[in-house]
């Protein structure tokens, strides 16, 4: 029998989705040079290795000074040395008239509580004029400001951007331990699809949907495993998907509507697969499918996308994304829209969320969004030209509105 009905709203689907994917974890550490840690999920806490800075920094080219000196302006000062960036600390502390040129970067002699910009001094010799006062602590970042020796500046379950890599090279780490990529399976059904490398007959089309799976997957931090195409056969399909479940995760595409030859529900059920839900009140996307299989113990999950290749673009990005992000490691995310305001017009149906391919732009503060032209979830040309979608509940919405958008 096929599985019982189990529609849901798309904030319903979403959240079941994350509430498993709360229970997974990642299933393998290696050790990596930091540069191959790039866009990785960190695997270790990274602490700070000494005080950050380490002395009081300056953060302005200017003059280190007492700021009681310049309670009265214009200030005349007496110049008694210069610091500069990688300097040893300085051989004389500021006396009160005293001050001495630092460059940004450099550690501020002692006696100094600030640092004047050079814009605002004038000088002569070995006489400065100031002519704008300042406060205590102002452009001098002090010893341990920015972390303590032993502080965590890195936390297991973060990927690693280069602000991440910066900051771990700055502690002197050549090598982090990361989360091993989660392998995760892809499997498109149909007798309708060819590989990309033979001429489709009039009735038949290419098999996209395994390489826009493939490239999510990468950016994901996954290691996609392609399976060959799975053909309308029942018996052959049972024999792919038990292929696709020895990986972490699995991904079918097509099969999961309610046509006469869409079996992978059925295939699934002869697996005894459980399933949270069987379709999601969205457009495009709607017959998405969630589930898990036994598998020694535990378990293995799998969804079966649609096979419109725009629905299966979206559907990985809305559903199958947090349970890769577990399975890598990354600390669980919520999914928040940014908001725009619409170009033109929005006519639509109410009863389905819709995500639809559109484009951002705009300069500096000012952004709108406008739908590209498209003909339903099969036109990836219309898609490929869109960086976002504008998410609509339906109805009509004018434009100048601000609308929820979700960035490709």
């Amino acid at each position: 029998m096929p599985a019982p009905a189990q529609v849901l709203s798309f904030e319903q689907a979403r959240h079941t989705v994350e509430e498993h994917a709360a229970q997974l974890r990642p299933h393998g550490k290696e050790l990596v040079e930091l540069l191959d840690s790039a866009g990785q999920i960190l695997a270790e806490p990274v602490p700070a290795d000494r005080n950050f800075p380490a002395f009081p920094r300056a953060t302005r080219d200017g003059y280190a000074v007492r700021a009681a000196d310049l309670a009265k302006l214009p200030a005349t000062l007496h110049v008694i040395g210069e610091i500069k960036a990688g300097a040893p600390d300085a051989p004389f502390t500021l006396k009160p008239g005293e001050t001495a040129a630092i460059m940004t970067g450099a550690p501020a002699p002692p006696g100094a509580d600030a640092v004047v910009m050079i814009e605002y001094t004038s000088r002569h010799g070995d006489q400065v004029e100031i002519t704008r006062g300042i406060g205590a602590g102002d452009n001098i970042v002090p010893i341990g400001a920015e972390a303590k020796r032993g502080d965590r500046l890195l936390v297991p379950g973060m990927k690693l951007d280069h602000a991440a890599i910066a900051l771990a090279a700055s502690v002197g780490r050549s090598h982090l331990l990361i989360y091993s990529k989660p392998r995760v399976a892809v499997l498109s059904t149909g007798d309708e699809l060819v590989d990309i490398d033979v001429p489709p007959a009039p009735n038949q089309i290419r098999n996209s949907n395994s390489y826009s799976l493939a490239v999510q997957i990468q950016m994901a931090g996954g290691e996609p495993v392609l399976l060959p195409i799975a053909p309308d056969e029942p018996e052959r399909l049972r024999e792919l998907i038990a292929e696709g479940l020895e990986a972490d995760l699995l991904l079918l595409t097509g099969g999961v509507s309610m046509g006469k030859y869409d079996l992978v529900e059925q295939a699934l059920l002869e697996l005894d697969a459980e399933f949270f839900f069987t379709g999601a009140q969205i457009q495009p996307g709607r017959p998405i499918v969630f589930g898990r299989i036994p598998d020694a113990g535990n378990h293995k999950y799998f969804f079966g996308l649609p096979g419109n290749p725009v629905s299966t673009m979206v559907t990985f990005e809305l559903f199958a994304r947090p349970v890769l992000d577990a399975l890598a490691g990354l600390q669980p995310r919520k999914l928040i829209f940014l908001h725009a305001k619409l170009k033109s017009e929005i006519k639509t149906k109410p009863g389905l969320k819709r995500f639809l391919p559109a484009v951002l732009s705009g300069e500096f503060e000012t952004a709108e969004v406008e739908l590209v032209p498209w003909q339903g979830s099969g036109d990836i040309a219309a898609t490929a030209r869109a960086n976002c979608y504008v998410v609509v509940d339906g109805g009509d919405i004018a434009a100048g509105e601000w609308v929820p958008v979700l960035m490709r």
